[in-house]
């Protein structure tokens, strides 16, 4: 699966693989019950080692956005393909303390741009339960209301130049 294998910088992230390393960095952003509280419950240590060994070392399917200044990872951004070609998922957690700095709309819209730019992806689509936060930042991204299923809110957004 081709995705992204260098790290792609931003002014204030570095965004790039996960690594063994960002353990407790990603701990500590799965395990807030803030964090997750339209997701699942917040993690426990073994249940973020568990997702971080499977679902993003070896299945590639999320990038850890890294502070630049600090060098911890604030961010978890999931950049993964689906089953149709060319469309891939998008979605994202990052820590507390990063909330409304605009981080989140930085790392994700680098994604995006790296998505349409560099690899052959025709859609990004992404969901949420939360109508507030993550629909702004869908909004801001660029994504359209696609539809709801139940209380799932389906956004998504296409290449520059892309027929539906």
């Amino acid at each position: 699966m081709k995705t992204l294998t260098e790290p792609l910088e931003t002014a204030r992230l570095c965004l790039r693989p996960f690594r063994t390393t960002d353990l407790s960095d990603l701990h500590a952003i799965l395990s807030d019950p803030e964090v997750m509280r339209y997701a699942e419950p917040p993690y426990s240590l073994e249940q973020t080692e568990a997702f971080l060994n499977f679902f993003c070392i070896q299945q590639r399917r999320a990038v850890a956005a890294v502070c630049k200044k600090s060098g911890i990872v604030i961010g978890y951004i999931l950049f993964s393909p689906l089953k149709q070609p060319g469309v891939w998922e998008m979605g994202w957690f990052f820590h507390r303390s990063c909330w409304r700095q605009g981080l989140a709309y930085e790392g994700c819209s680098a994604l995006i741009r790296y998505a349409f730019d560099q690899l052959e992806v025709r859609h990004i689509v992404a969901e949420t339960v939360d109508p507030i936060r993550s629909v702004g930042l869908m909004k801001k991204l660029g994504m359209t209301c696609r539809g709801q299923e139940r209380e799932l809110l389906l956004y998504q957004i296409d290449r520059p130049g892309q027929v539906n």
